[in-house]
């Protein structure tokens, strides 16, 4: 069996690459099952050895191999000589990130993603929920990016601890929650500008798709459209930073109101 045929050989329809010395640090501590670590031979500095000794505590395979061959597994073509083979990511249910926020006591905060498509901007809006205290993100089946090697890498290991939800119809299921008392509120430029709307109790914030924001419908059944100020010439954001700006928004008014 040549290096081709060995490395498609690695590369199971049931398992994910994760990528990336961080995402597979992240992995490996949060008590995920990795099945098989492959690691550029030769590498031994601090952060490879720490990935290594985690996969030993988990009895993980470990295979030490060429760059050529991380080269032609990787889906990213930034693996940072490293790759860990583990089973895909399991969607979460939108009752898990509900349960996640009654754990903590907290109101449910949940960002909605209108037809994100760009795998990046979903790992970084993952990475900035996970960061923001937000209870899990829902994404859409059609139309939009699932979770892929590239979503965990670019979540930087946030993809391990922050629910994702996968739902047929984002309407529908924002009805649902209104009936669990949480309220939306979508990004939008034509609406007012964020600083001057409260955004505090149980709510669901909705980023829409990177080219045509969100759909008619979604926005409809939102509570209210909040906008970023912009001072610069041209009239929009990137999706994950969009979604950073507002998540912060949200954390910085609840903050405010556990002092008041």
């Amino acid at each position: 069996m040549n290096e081709k045929d060995r490395t498609e050989n690695d590369m199971q329809v049931n398992e994910t690459k994760i990528e990336g010395r961080n995402a597979c640090l992240e992995a490996f501590r949060s008590g995920k099952t990795v099945d098989k670590l492959f690691v550029l031979d030769g590498c031994t500095d601090g952060p490879v050895r720490s990935i290594i000794r985690e996969a030993k505590k988990q009895d993980t395979i470990i295979n030490f191999v060429s760059k050529d061959r991380l080269d032609k597994m990787s889906e990213t073509g930034k693996h940072q000589g490293v790759i860990a083979m583990t089973s895909s990511y399991d969607y979460a249910e939108v009752e898990d990130i509900l349960k996640l926020a009654e754990e903590r006591n907290e109101d449910p905060f949940i960002i909605l993603l209108d037809g994100i498509e760009d795998p990046h901007n979903l790992g970084a809006i993952i990475r900035t929920a996970n960061q923001a205290g937000a209870h899990g993100v829902i994404i859409t089946k059609h139309r939009a990016v699932g979770l892929t090697a590239t979503v965990a890498r670019t979540s930087a290991g946030a993809l391990n601890y922050t629910p994702v939800a996968k739902v047929t119809n984002l309407v529908q299921t924002m009805k649902e929650l209104k009936d669990k008392g949480l309220w939306f509120v979508c990004a939008d430029m034509g609406g007012p500008v964020m600083y001057k709307q409260r955004l505090t109790g149980p709510i669901g914030l909705v980023i829409g798709n990177e080219g045509e924001g969100v759909g008619r419908l979604v926005k409809e059944n939102c509570d209210m459209v909040a906008s970023i100020p912009m001072k610069g010439q041209i009239d929009s954001l990137n999706a994950s930073v969009a979604a950073g700006i507002l998540a912060y928004e949200i954390v910085r008014q609840r903050m405010n109101a556990y002092v008041d």
